[in-house]
């Protein structure tokens, strides 16, 4: 039976006891024993009742189990959907409701509060800890270590990835095999990976980054990676003599740069250093190829896309650009209004068309008709120009949409938290420049004639019922917001205004 997604990422490498996973303790995974557990994950999802086409909810920190948690369900043919673990009971609600899962594997320390919720949504519930414990464990440890990979073809849905707007609730993308397959093989070409690859992987796996792009590429050409649960910097400099690449997010770099044991010389043997996620500051970009003498690559991707452009591998890495768009790709700069084509050099809005595109909002058929056009260029929501090269620029947002450290964040969420708190009339939230992170949240706050609102009070309001990387990164009290004629906030106004709030002289 053809299942295209499982058969050319995972079943390939069955039997093989070459590494895959190198483990912070030390120890290492092969690739043969890494599909066994995914094996038996399949076996306990089908036991669970679990069909092809059902959706799974995984809220689980990074582990080889949970990667395998991702294999069971290709295997299985379940569409997987992986949540940020820094997401509230509150926000994981929706997310459960709206994709209409049938089980949520959580951590157990989660499990008290969150299934109750999905019990009341009709979904099963399992646990899956960081150390690889749990009841989903616990099942599996007796099942057979075979499962007969269910049959699907490439435009079966493969998973949900969750992705904010600047209106409305979180829309759920739908990417298909296909999707995920073909930036998969192309990455993997582009990029020259191979099966002698060893990828220092610190990302998280709820995200495109760490998961689709990091994980797949490697599992499509059978190297191996150096799987470490978080971003640690001791870590990574202890790890990078063993890794030949590396894909992180901007902050890695900044970090990494900061420590005077990041040399030229711990980096002498790496073949590559990608970058993604957010913007990379060329400050950044400079100031590491002084250090190392090499020149990060960066692209450009999205949930609903995966990636669309990629500086070359061989030519110029160009700072400031994500570079070309990848085989398959077409990009086009259009003008919003009318979606004529612009001459390059043009600022406009990004489309993009390709194998990468996803399928579609999961529910939201009319999202999908105003974002997808029926050629099939999705609109991205960016906006960029090609300068005369063909090196594509991104230069902002035709959205409010707010990127931090890899991170979307719908800055709407957050003012109607601030807008609740004692002594505040009106709130507005806006994205900054700041060298680690791409971004970071500012919440500027208009307080009520005569009030004084206790910033502080209203940070500890914010923490509990946000995620974390929401939460701003400072709350400042002004008289007023600037508003256009229309009596709209002009956030682009307020962006210029503290724009340099978090540059390097001021922190």
């Amino acid at each position: 039976m053809a299942n295209p997604l499982y058969d050319q990422l995972f079943g390939k490498h069955a039997g093989k006891a070459t590494p895959f996973l190198h483990l912070a303790d030390g120890s290492t995974l092969t690739h043969a024993d890494f599909l066994a557990t995914g094996a038996q994950f399949a076996h306990v999802l089908t036991n669970r009742g679990l069909k092809p086409g059902d959706r799974l909810a995984a809220q689980i920190q990074k582990s080889p189990e949970a990667l395998a948690l991702y294999a069971a369900c290709a295997q299985a043919g379940v569409i997987f959907l992986p949540l940020n673990t820094a997401y509230t009971v509150d926000e994981l609600t929706y997310f459960i409701e709206n994709s209409g899962a049938s089980l949520v594997v959580c951590d157990t320390a989660s499990e008290a509060a969150l299934k109750p919720v999905a019990e009341g949504l009709g979904a099963k519930t399992e646990t899956l800890n960081a150390d690889g414990s749990g009841s989903l464990t616990a099942a599996a440890k007796d099942m057979p270590a075979t499962f007969e990979t269910v049959s699907r073809s490439a435009d079966d849905l493969a998973a949900f990835l969750y992705t904010s707007g600047t209106t409305g609730r979180s829309k759920g993308a739908m990417l298909t095999q296909a999707n995920l397959l073909s930036n998969a093989t192309d990455l993997a070409q582009y990029w020259r990976f191979s099966d002698k690859d060893v990828l220092l992987h610190a990302l998280p796996i709820f995200h495109t980054h760490g998961l689709f792009v990091a994980t797949n590429v490697m599992l499509s050409v059978g190297g191996s990676m150096i799987f470490l649960p978080k971003f640690d910097l001791d870590a990574m400099i202890a790890n990078l003599p063993k890794a030949t690449s590396m894909m992180g997010v901007p902050t890695f770099y900044t970090r990494l740069l900061d420590d005077a044991r990041f040399t030229k010389e711990l980096t002498s043997h790496m073949r590559l250093f990608i970058s993604g996620s957010a913007p990379l500051l060329a400050e950044t970009h400079v100031r590491f190829e002084e250090v190392t003498g090499h020149r990060i690559l960066e692209r450009y991707g999205m949930t609903e896309t995966n990636m669309n452009t990629s500086n070359p591998y061989d030519g110029e890495r160009r700072a400031g650009t994500v570079g070309f768009p990848l085989p398959g790709v077409d990009l086009k700069i259009t003008n919003p209004e009318t979606g004529e084509t612009l001459a390059n050099g043009e600022v406009g809005q990004i489309e993009v068309r390709g194998p990468n595109v996803f399928k579609g909002y999961w529910q939201m058929p009319e999202k999908t008709a105003a974002e997808l056009r029926e050629d099939g260029f999705f609109i991205t929501g960016d906006l960029g120009k090609i300068d005369e090269d063909g090196y594509v620029h991104i230069v902002g947002r035709n959205k409010d949409l707010i990127i931090s450290g890899g991170y979307n964040i719908y800055p709407k969420e957050i003012e109607l938290v601030l807008d609740e708190q004692p002594g505040v009339l009106e709130s507005a939230v806006i994205g900054v420049p700041h060298a680690d992170f791409g971004e970071t949240v500012l919440g500027l706050i208009v307080p009520n004639s005569g009030d004084n609102p206790d910033l502080d009070a209203i940070q500890n309001t914010v923490a509990g019922a946000l995620a974390r990387f929401k939460h701003p990164r400072k709350l400042i009290l002004v008289d007023s917001l600037p508003r256009n004629t229309m009596g709209k906030v002009q956030k682009n106004v307020l962006r210029e205004t503290y724009a340099d709030l978090f540059a390097p002289a001021a922190q």
